[in-house]
């Protein structure tokens, strides 16, 4: 939202009036037009074609939780980008994954980012984890008359809770609806067959390192039965973004790290193609 300052090279009023600690509430008051929810659609027929980003995974482990995407973006039946990132840090101690539609999805976590950041200035300290999942939730629902149109925003949020002092998972609805996912959660086109996976793989006393290789496996598994899902691309050498969130705070994996254990699930279906089997009990 740009200031006004007018001839005096003061800020306006709204900008020095006390209120509430929301910045969506605060750019609902002063500048509605500005919220991705509340701009008009030029009138089409049928439904609107964008890039849609698709399957997230998430798990917790021993000491936090690991957030994974997959890299691809689909318009209809075409693959639109290969590349696209669709993890995203909210804070230091939370992190958010992204399907639907990729632009408006991508907007709504830049808000959602300048949310937390916001409450942090006025109130000095940081939201609960909880806080923050009911914070995104309501972001969600605004967007309500988009998802009607075909524009859905469905993102998976993870974060390490410093109070209880161990990693969470929340999904959402279109409608903003919020569920706490024990142990692990995924959402998008893939999600079925990365969810099958993950039940089969899940510990909950994994170390980091195991956890990022079991999401690396839902989304090898997604990426098999679902075409709209990426799995790792030796050929091209893109791989998912993986981040681990920890007591230490939020880390996203880096490129040699990820690419070594992508290698080694690589090698591993080439030996067992279906993938691994559920340890036994």
């Amino acid at each position: 939202m740009e200031a006004n300052t007018g001839s005096t090279g003061r800020l306006p009023a709204a900008f020095l009036t006390p209120g509430s600690s929301s910045f969506v509430d605060f750019l609902s008051a002063h500048a509605p037009e500005q919220l991705p929810g509340n701009r008009p659609l030029p009138p089409v027929e049928g439904a609107v074609q964008a890039p849609h980003g698709t399957t997230i995974v998430a798990v917790t482990f021993a000491g936090g939780v690991v957030l994974a995407g997959d890299r691809r973006a689909t318009m209809g039946n075409v693959i639109a980008q290969r590349d696209i990132e669709k993890v995203f840090p909210a804070d230091e101690h939370s992190a958010v994954g992204i399907a639907g539609t990729a632009g408006l999805a991508v907007e709504m976590v830049k808000l959602f980012q300048l949310e937390l950041e916001h409450f942090e200035k006025v109130e000095g300290s940081t939201l609960s984890l909880e806080g923050k999942a009911n914070r995104l939730s309501t972001m969600i629902r605004s967007n309500l008359g988009m998802a009607m149109q075909g524009l859905a925003v469905v993102p998976l949020f993870a974060g390490y809770d410093l109070e209880r002092r161990k990693g969470r998972i929340f999904s959402y609805d279109v409608t903003g609806g919020r569920s706490e996912e024990p142990g692990f959660a995924g959402v998008g086109s893939g999600s079925v067959f990365a969810r099958g996976s993950l039940k089969k793989l899940y510990r909950d006393d994994m170390t980091e390192e195991q956890a990022a290789t079991v999401v690396l496996q839902a989304l090898y598994d997604a990426a098999d039965d679902d075409s709209a899902t990426g799995g790792p691309d030796m050929t091209r050498r893109i791989y998912p973004v993986v981040v681990a969130i920890t007591e230490d705070g939020y880390r996203r994996l880096g490129e040699e790290e990820v690419s070594g254990l992508a290698q080694t699930v690589y090698e591993g279906r080439l030996q067992l193609p279906n993938g691994p089997q559920a340890p036994a009990s």
